[in-house]
């Protein structure tokens, strides 16, 4: 079997960052996969579930609700290593094009206060696996530390 795409991507160097995983042709259209690493891989502590699955909720929910993008979003969710989350979106697009949108979105889950969305028996199979503090915790170290000075080489995926 051949290695797949994401598995070539050097993991001992890759900093947080937002990079174009993969563009896929569905048909006329281009769906763009982005990495969102949050987490240096096997460099530092990976999320925790409750927190990354407290994430998926406010940050799937931001991103369907935004007025300028909702309507290319696909698919928002967390990697199975727990390092970050995945975004998926219609169109061609590069990672220097949603900067802003991830910015907000983080920010949303940061500030938020009140009832995590769906957090609820009847809308989730496992609503009671959340942690909010954390949730925000890692939001703001995501911030702090690649959004608020991204740099090229947090864009680009290393060789």
């Amino acid at each position: 079997m051949e290695k797949i795409a994401s598995f070539m991507i050097n993991h001992e160097t890759l900093l947080p960052g937002i990079y174009v995983s993969r563009k896929d042709k569905v048909g006329a259209e281009t769906v763009t996969t982005f990495d969102l690493r949050m987490k240096m891989p096997n460099r530092e502590p990976v999320m925790n579930t409750a927190e990354l699955h407290t994430l998926e909720h406010l940050a799937a929910t931001y991103l369907r609700n935004d007025p300028d993008w909702k309507d290319k979003i696909v698919y928002f969710g967390p990697m199975g290593c727990r390092t970050g989350n995945y975004l998926v979106m219609a169109g061609d697009l590069e990672s220097k094009d949603i900067v802003g949108l991830i910015t907000k979105t983080f920010e949303f889950v940061r500030d938020f206060s009140g009832e995590i969305p769906g957090a609820h028996p009847h809308d989730c199979g496992n609503w009671r696996d959340h942690n909010l503090e954390m949730a925000q915790y890692v939001s703001k170290e995501y911030l702090d530390r690649c959004l608020y000075c991204i740099k090229e080489e947090n864009l680009v995926y290393p060789v």
